[in-house]
């Protein structure tokens, strides 16, 4: 187990304690303003491009047809996400080994051809509950951005950067700061960068 690991371990479980009682409490409210069912599951990306099931609290009611995601995020899942307490039940995949809790953000399955070989370096290291990009602008930043600043986490990633990191997302989730993209509820679609030279897949 390496260093990392070990501080996400002894680090999930100090904090669980205090988290169950608002992962409850949190449940009980989605349950009352959305109803059934409180957890969202979803397929991700990890590291080395394996894929898992990522847990987090429901914020938006179901889709209808085509329907756009920022038609279909409630008020309450507004709440959630700017408080970030939607993301809790990821603490499950990180004693699952999934995730850490710093790194590059677990992003869809269908993303993968459309990196770069430098960007499909983000999957080096286990995607994160928070990360560089997420203290850093988070979903106000352009995917670009965001993806420069995960392969710059790779190559520099220490204990230290991530207890840093982890200081600077309290604030930020404090703050309520670049949950959305500029003009929508929402991250857009990542649809890869023009004429840009593809990675192969993992």
């Amino acid at each position: 187990m390496d260093a990392q690991r070990k501080l996400d371990v002894a680090l999930t479980l100090a904090v669980l304690p205090l988290a169950l009682p608002v992962m409850i409490g949190v449940a009980a409210f989605v349950r009352l303003a959305m109803g059934p069912p409180v957890l969202f599951r979803h397929v991700r990306t990890g590291r080395h491009g394996r894929l898992f099931t990522l847990y987090k609290f429901r914020t938006m009611r179901p889709a209808l047809a085509s329907e756009p995601d920022d038609l279909r995020l409630t008020s309450a899942g507004r709440l959630l996400r700017r408080l970030s307490l939607d993301e809790l039940p990821q603490l499950l995949n990180v004693l699952r080994g999934d995730m850490s809790l710093v790194g590059p953000r677990p992003l869809l399955p269908q993303y993968l051809p459309r990196y770069t070989p430098e960007q499909a370096r983000r999957h080096q290291v286990r995607p994160g509950i928070t990360g560089l990009a997420q203290v850093s602008g988070r979903n106000a930043l352009t995917w670009g951005d965001k993806f420069a600043l995960d392969v710059w986490y790779v190559d520099h990633r220490s204990v230290a950067l991530d207890i840093r990191i982890l200081c600077q997302t309290l604030r930020a989730v404090l703050r309520g700061e670049g949950v959305s993209a500029p003009g929508q509820s929402t991250m857009p679609e990542f649809i890869g960068e023009p004429d840009a030279h593809r990675a192969n897949g993992w």
